[in-house]
């Protein structure tokens, strides 16, 4: 019988991975940190980009993303991204994903931030992500040649000579280790916006991926670049619920404490600017005003487009006492997503042999300093399905690996409460010294405190809290040193010491022997 190939993650890439693998009689491995629909794709609201609409250009779409990536995509990841999406939306589709239609029974699109028109389709209003993770759960269901493991957390991605063989993952209910023999893995775990305090994320996302891939050899690039969605609801014992980017496409502004609009002291596109300059500019006004929130206010639109356009927006916000469509809603910035990660090329290969990667845990190139605004569904479709053909060609062509056994790695008990407090504690100096706005002395001194936890944590925890800070405190290390190397800002990273655009076209790589002082 021949291995499987394993797919770590259930999000949008991984399934469509996982579906190309299938559809080619590939035995399939899916493990999920949890169960298969926690993700960050069941999460969004707002939509995918696609150039489906009569008018609209794969060549606009492509000026767009390079606009808003402040310099730093990579255009033949843009180019690929564009021109292979309206196949993977239309196949999508096919397979039963409901977008929204407009009077006349055609695809409705809207707007939304640094889009030059409307090529934004939503679905049941503003639950897209829900809508499109159904279909291909439904989709990748159908499958006999399929075994998905939920609950299970990757450890280690076992490599010999710079080749993977196999996987070690914790089973969090049975509280063991299990290991999997493999010629090939395709990650797509997601990305580690959930590392920072404030965060719109489900807490399942803390960059594991990224990190067991940087553990066993593979190089990262552009960590620095983390997104801070502008508006995310800010109200005392209420979650930090995203408020989509398309309300502010439809005609919702924003405003301070004393309803007076902003935007147009720091941008000329006002609400519609880029995110990282929205989030930017909402900070500064925060800050000029010494309050702690300021206000999205969406009742121009009209009651009765408000609940059929974001019933779940509306639904959301009537749980904790808001009726969005009579008063103004209290955000504020929060880590929404992050650019960086495993560093491929637009086949979704890694510097490892047999690992691939796609969706937020890569860095292709695509989104740049800044990601553009509904890119990212996109972005897991099609790469998704090149990695999946990526991983076929190569155990196919390539050497099979022999396995073997793990090296012996004591397990270390762990002491679920101080793993919890110590991250509970990176979140909040994340949030403090390498969030919307930067300063390279607040960097610095995060290298070094993360650095320290990193070298006390590194080790094979028993349980997910253990992992998860070994995790969490080495990308924090990540993100700093990324962001100290930058000298310059660009994008979503933005140092206050260094504001001009030194280097924009330089990506920051990193590798195990650039933190040799860690190992």
């Amino acid at each position: 019988m021949s291995k499987p190939i394993i797919v770590v993650g259930s999000g949008v890439a991984g399934l469509r991975a996982a579906i190309e693998l299938l559809e080619n009689g590939q035995l399939v491995y899916l493990f999920t940190k949890d169960e298969i629909s926690m993700s960050n794709t069941d999460k969004a609201q707002g939509g995918i980009a696609v150039v489906l609409k009569k008018g609209d250009t794969i060549e606009s779409h492509i000026e767009d993303t390079l606009v808003a990536g402040a310099g730093l995509c990579r255009k033949d990841s843009v180019e690929v991204l564009a021109k292979e999406g309206p196949q993977r939306v239309t196949e999508l589709i096919e397979w039963g994903a409901n977008f929204d239609k407009n009077s006349d029974g055609e695809l409705d699109f809207t707007k939304e931030a640094a889009h030059s028109t409307n090529r934004i389709l939503h679905a049941l209003g503003d639950a897209t992500g829900h809508e499109i993770e159904r279909a291909l759960i439904e989709k990748v269901k159908t499958y006999s040649n399929l075994k998905i493991f939920t609950n299970r957390i990757i450890v280690n991605i076992l490599t010999d000579n710079n080749r993977v063989y196999g996987a070690e993952f914790l089973n969090k209910q049975e509280k063991k280790y299990e290991t999997f023999e493999t010629d090939a893995i395709i990650l797509t775990s997601g990305g580690y916006a959930a590392i920072y305090k404030n965060t719109t994320n489900p807490s399942v996302t803390t960059g594991d991926g990224i990190a067991t891939a940087f553990l066993a050899g593979a190089t990262l690039e552009d960590m620095e670049f983390v997104q801070f969605h502008p508006t995310a609801l800010k109200k005392y014992n209420a979650p930090q619920f995203l408020l989509s980017e398309s309300m502010r496409g439809e005609g919702a502004v924003l405003i301070n404490d004393k309803d007076e609009r902003f935007m147009e002291k720091y941008h000329r596109l006002k609400e519609l600017a880029p995110r990282d300059i929205v989030a930017r500019s909402i900070i500064f006004e925060m800050k000029e005003r010494s309050i702690e929130k300021v206000y999205l206010d969406a009742t121009p639109m009209g009651s009765d487009f408000i609940k059929k356009r974001f019933p779940s927006i509306y639904k959301e916000c009537l749980k904790y006492g808001l009726d969005i469509s009579k008063e103004a809603i209290p955000i504020a910035p929060a880590a929404h997503y992050t650019m960086g990660g495993i560093k491929t090329d637009i086949d979704s290969k890694t510097d490892v042999d047999g690992l691939f990667a796609a969706g937020e845990v890569a860095c292709n190139g695509v989104h740049g300093a800044n990601r553009l605004a509904s890119n990212s569904m996109l972005e897991g479709l099609v790469f998704g399905k090149r990695a999946a053909v990526s991983a076929i060609n190569y155990t196919k062509n390539s050497l099979k690996s022999s396995f073997k056994p793990e090296q012996t790695q004591d397990i270390a008990k762990c002491n679920k409460k101080l793993c919890v407090e110590t991250v509970d504690k990176i979140k909040e100096k994340l949030w403090q010294k390498l969030g919307v706005v930067r300063k390279m002395s607040d960097m610095e001194d995060m290298l070094d405190c993360a650095s320290g936890t990193f070298i006390k944590n590194n080790k094979k925890y028993d349980a997910e809290e253990g992992i998860e800070l070994r995790n969490i405190s080495l990308l924090s290390v990540i993100i700093a040193y990324s962001g100290i190397e930058r000298k310059g800002s660009a994008g979503a990273h933005y140092c206050i010491d260094t504001p001009h655009s030194y280097g924009v076209k330089r990506h920051i790589s990193v590798n195990k022997k650039d933190l040799s002082d860690i190992f």
